[in-house]
């Protein structure tokens, strides 16, 4: 949406502050009423459990030697740990507040922790902070001093978020020192800052143009009255959703994966509501054909309950912000509901963002009850995503290229599930560090091609890049089958391989069974062939004509054992949360290599 700042500022309404609710009596109407329905019970029941947890410990200070250690190691989660528990003392006291505005120990604790916030040397994460100013020696004080050089990350500009719809929802119990502190800490840290600098987010494709734009988008619009300056701020958050939007398929697939989907899709619904409210609806982020196929997203990428595919820089379990699901579901019917069942707690949100905690109260409908996700297949032809659920089984499989945000080298890989049990699987995410983010990200397991269901070819794995992609030859979807032909030869650097078409059939007719078939061409004879699967530590028993992996269900891999060899190998990473995960690798090595090979498998279900 290119809108001009004389534009925007003639649609905003600045005598409206309180954009969550339409008075403070319905504000406290609303949360007065909240306390005494069933609906909210567990939701109020786990915030009032984090209170009891809290009460019991200070604030603990984030300290300069948490602070310097990952400058010092690369391990970001020391700092992290106490930065994000101070955040949850933010939300929980904040809400408590709202709840029980009668009990002075919840505003107490709610003035301290702000304080605190307040006080910290940055509001970003160290990880974010290398090479930035914040970090480097200066001797320019007086530069500094008239033109901060605050850098603005995600939880700098979440934090600002947070603090400014606090301070509009409690202003009437905050005391005025507080008041003056958060309006100071937000212009000195994200307002000013922002009209001074360029950040690299305002034309990056991914999460952080969303997040970090509505948060300042949302900060603003909260807080200041500057007709001109808010203008102004908005302009270039709108220019920043516009790359935000880019970075999306015209199929809505979240390249990402779905947590990032959660994320970074959210802030610009939260951003959205809230500039929609201050425009009295002039401004309306959510009319556009792509913004409503995003929507659409979460439906598609769960697969059996929790489960979701978790390609990318994914956890292969996610659960649902209720709050966001029934709102979307108001602004496009085609919204499937999810189960209360898939519910996010209120302490698994381990950044403790304030926008989605306060949402999933705000915007949670007791009205409804959600469903079951319904069994379909989704082709995403730009993403180049095949997602099939059927009576409790799931396949999912890729092309795409090897240059997506987040990138995994994974062209051809797919994922197996039964009921919820996994047998062909992602890795997903890994714990993030300095070297994740850096030349060495594919010496990851769970990154590299090596760490995947796909061919190594002449000991060769896939490359990255955005040259290195997959070409779709077919597809199709019918009722008792799906299908899925593509080229792989370009997501690899070996010269001699002319194509290599990997072909998937999906049989969804009593127990599916997925048929898939690879065909090399080569221009000599290859060194050699490895169709390298990934799956969980799982039973393995050795039939005549294949192996059947047992775990709550079993699975039989069927192949020519004539024609290959198969050698295990057990292997561990550390997932996202930095726990050691074991998996297997099943590498079957081709024995009669030729310039045309042909290798099949079968996938049953027992």
């Amino acid at each position: 949406m290119t809108l001009t700042a004389e534009q925007l500022s003639s649609f905003i309404d600045h005598n409206k502050t309180l954009l969550l609710f339409s008075s403070k009596e319905e504000q406290h109407q609303w949360f007065h009423s909240i306390k005494s329905k069933q609906s909210f019970q567990s939701l109020l029941d786990e915030i009032k459990a984090e209170v009891d947890k809290l009460c019991k410990e200070p604030i603990t200070e984030l300290s300069f030697f948490d602070f310097t250690l990952f400058r010092e190691t690369g391990s970001r989660l020391e700092y992290e740990k106490h930065y994000f528990t101070k955040r949850k003392r933010l939300n929980t006291f904040a809400i408590m507040c709202l709840l029980e505005p009668d009990q002075p120990i919840y505003l107490k604790e709610l003035h301290e922790v702000i304080w605190s916030i307040c006080n910290e040397y940055s509001w970003c994460l160290p990880a974010h902070l290398k090479d930035r100013p914040e970090m480097l020696e200066e001797s320019d004080f007086l530069t500094l001093a008239e033109q901060p050089h605050y850098t603005i990350d995600l939880f700098s500009a979440e934090t600002a978020f947070a603090l400014s719809e606090i301070y509009r929802l409690t202003e009437d119990v905050l005391d005025p020192l507080i008041k003056k502190r958060i309006v100071q800490e937000l212009h000195k840290r994200i307002f000013i800052p922002f009209q001074h600098q360029s950040y690299f987010w305002e034309t990056s494709t991914h999460n952080w143009a969303s997040v970090c734009a509505c948060s300042i988008g949302a900060a603003g619009l909260h807080l200041l009255n500057d007709e001109t300056l808010l203008a102004g701020i908005l302009k270039r958050v709108l220019n920043a959703l516009q790359y935000y939007l880019k970075g999306f398929n015209d199929d809505g697939g979240c390249l990402e994966g779905y947590g990032y989907w959660q994320y970074g899709f959210g802030f610009y619904v939260y951003f959205a509501d809230l500039l929609k409210v201050k425009t009295a609806g002039n401004v309306d982020l959510f009319d556009q054909k792509k913004v409503h196929k995003m929507a659409l997203f979460q439906q598609k990428c769960f697969i059996h309950k929790k489960k979701v595919v978790n390609l990318s820089d994914s956890t292969e379990e996610a659960t649902v912000f209720l709050g966001l699901s029934h709102y979307l579901s108001r602004m496009y019917p085609q919204i499937e509901v999810p189960k209360n069942e898939l519910r996010a707690s209120y302490s698994e949100d381990h950044c403790s963002r304030w926008a989605p905690a306060i949402r999933n109260l705000l915007w949670f409908d007791e009205s409804k009850r959600g469903q079951e996700w319904r069994d379909t297949t989704y082709y995403l032809n730009d993403s180049q995503w095949l997602i099939s659920r059927n009576n409790g089984y799931a396949f999912a499989s890729k092309g795409g290229h090897n240059d997506e945000p987040h990138n995994h080298n994974d062209i051809g890989h797919f994922i197996l599930q039964a009921n919820g049990e996994t047998f062909l699987k992602d890795l997903g995410s890994g714990m993030y560090c300095e070297a994740y983010f850096s030349d060495k990200r594919y010496e990851f397991l769970c990154n590299g091609s090596q760490g995947h269901s796909v061919p190594i070819i002449n000991n060769q794995l896939q490359k990255d890049g955005p040259s290195y992609c997959a070409r779709i030859i077919d597809q199709l979807q019918q009722d008792e089958e799906d299908m899925l032909e593509m080229d792989l030869a370009k997501a690899y650097e070996v010269s001699e391989l002319n194509s290599l078409v990997r072909r998937f059939v999906w049989k969804k007719v009593n127990k599916p069974m997925l048929v898939l078939t690879d065909t090399y061409t080569f221009s000599s004879t290859p060194d050699s062939i490895v169709e390298r699967f990934i799956t969980p530590v799982l039973s393995l028993s050795y039939e005549s004509d294949g192996i059947v992996l047992t775990g709550d269900q079993s699975i039989k891999i069927s192949y020519d054992s004539s024609l290959l060899d198969l050698t295990v190998n057990e292997k561990d990473f550390l997932n996202h949360y930095g726990e050691k995960e074991r998996f297997c690798q099943l590498d079957f090595s081709v024995k009669e290599l030729s310039q045309l090979c042909r290798v099949e498998f079968e996938f049953s279900f027992l």
